[in-house]
């Protein structure tokens, strides 16, 4: 599971915050909440990454 802060820097976006508007329009990678803590699956990352790829083809 990934951070926020590590998503955000695999992804080369200028800040986190870019990352939760992103979560807030629903358009971002998918993420859970452990406790109250945001977290990232990596191979779910990979997929959304995946679908972006082949969609811009």
């Amino acid at each position: 599971m990934l951070t926020p802060v590590e998503v955000a820097r695999l992804l080369r976006l200028p800040s986190v915050e870019t990352l939760y508007q992103w979560r807030r329009k629903r358009i971002g990678p998918p993420a859970v909440r452990v406790g109250r803590h945001l977290r990232y699956d990596s191979a779910k990352l990979a997929c959304w990454l995946d679908e972006r790829t082949e969609a811009g083809r």
